[in-house]
């Protein structure tokens, strides 16, 4: 039976990994909006080869090259930010929500209000907004799906068992590439984005070289799998097989092993509660030889504690967590701070106290998150 499918950032990793599978069961799959940013040509190529009904571009001033590369071919060309959520409000079988960052939130949003299955890469979305998104979740009978590999992982684990019986959750992260690095604030972008297991955006690489991405999936685990915060740990296993873990009461722990692909969560997404063919490699694990585990060092690496400690707070302390880190990250990337002051800046916005009350709407979110960017990007300036 042909589904529909959606899916928001199709020209990132995420989404170029979901249109590999689709790409090899055409037949299956019927694609209705295709969304990027502002690359053009390879929205509207992708458009073109998988007939979507309907391409958009986030940012509005490349509407009309985005339109006269789609002339001729019948699919609709929509541009700016409420073209974007009105893409994302149409019915689907699943919707893969892949944008990167605080520009994912009213989109996921409208996902989720029309219904449907939501396959979650974005995990900003519930970082910032976790009990408005979880409400609207229930509110509507929609069903979110974790990407995430880790989050993917624990939720494969969970199948056939009950939360309610879980006894930890154990995160794995692979400690990205600058685990052995002893002078961190000579790091550069290059350094910092060079993953040695996975192939990810430059946000997202830099986020696992602070440890970041690992504390933002702490924040997003907690309201996935409400088992408690302190049942959720964190484990580096630097070799990306294990991609999480689930331990149950009786001392039974059940692990998720498979390659460092990202087409492998994907896959289990787009075909549960069935199973569909991927061609990723199988795993070797008599080549791998063996596997390892560390305790992060939260000295070098404190942004897993921030996390925590955020999530800990609760209220509006995990967006203003975000969207400091975002401003970090970018400035970092424009080579405007070193490595090192990443969570110096996050943890700085952080302590200044007077935390807004806890969002109680997307709307509310957005205004929490333009607030800490504003203040992240003046101590950025002060400096």
């Amino acid at each position: 039976m042909t589904r529909s499918i959606s899916i928001l950032g199709a020209t990132g990793s995420v989404g170029t990994s979901t249109l590999d599978l689709i790409r090899r069961a055409p037949d299956d799959w019927r694609i209705v909006a295709l969304t990027a940013n502002c690359n053009v040509a390879e929205l509207a190529a992708l458009a073109k080869e998988f007939r979507a009904e309907i391409a958009v571009v986030a940012d509005e001033s490349c509407l009309d090259d985005l339109r006269a590369a789609l002339d001729g071919s019948g699919i609709e060309a929509a541009g700016g930010k409420r073209a974007l959520c009105e893409a994302a409000a149409r019915p689907v079988d699943i919707t893969v929500a892949a944008i990167v960052g605080c520009a994912g939130l009213g989109p996921v949003m409208a996902a989720i209000e029309q219904g449907g299955t939501i396959a979650l890469a974005n995990k900003e979305a519930l970082v910032s907004a976790g009990e408005v998104m979880t409400a609207a979740v229930a509110k509507h009978g929609a069903t979110l799906l974790p990407v995430d590999s880790e989050h993917n992982a624990i939720f494969q684990c969970l199948e056939g068992g009950r939360i309610e019986d879980v006894r930890w959750i154990t995160l794995t992260a692979s400690g990205g590439p600058l685990r052995a690095v002893e002078d961190l604030s000579a790091v550069t972008p290059e350094q910092a984005v060079a993953h040695p297991n996975w192939d990810m955006g430059a946000k997202i690489s830099v986020d696992s070289a602070t440890m970041f991405n690992k504390g933002l999936e702490l924040i997003e685990a907690h309201h996935l799998f409400p088992v408690g915060l302190d049942k959720i740990r964190i484990v580096v296993h630097p070799q990306s097989v294990i991609h999480s873990m689930v331990e149950y009461r009786d001392g039974s722990t059940l692990a998720q092993l498979g390659p460092s692909d990202m087409r492998v969560p994907i896959a289990s997404c787009l075909a549960w509660p069935q199973r569909m063919d991927t061609p990723c490699e199988p795993l070797d694990l008599p080549t791998i030889g063996e596997l390892s585990f560390f305790q992060p060092d939260e000295q070098r690496f404190p942004a897993t504690r921030l996390a925590r400690e955020a999530a800990e707070a609760g209220g509006a302390a995990p967006a203003v967590l975000n969207a400091a880190n975002e401003v970090a990250v970018a400035a970092f990337l424009d080579r405007k701070i070193p490595f090192s002051r990443i969570p110096l800046l996050v943890e700085r916005v952080l302590s200044e106290g007077n935390l807004p009350d806890a969002p109680r709407s997307l709307d509310e979110v957005l205004m929490v998150d333009d607030a800490s960017r504003k203040r992240a990007t003046e101590m950025l300036e002060l400096a």
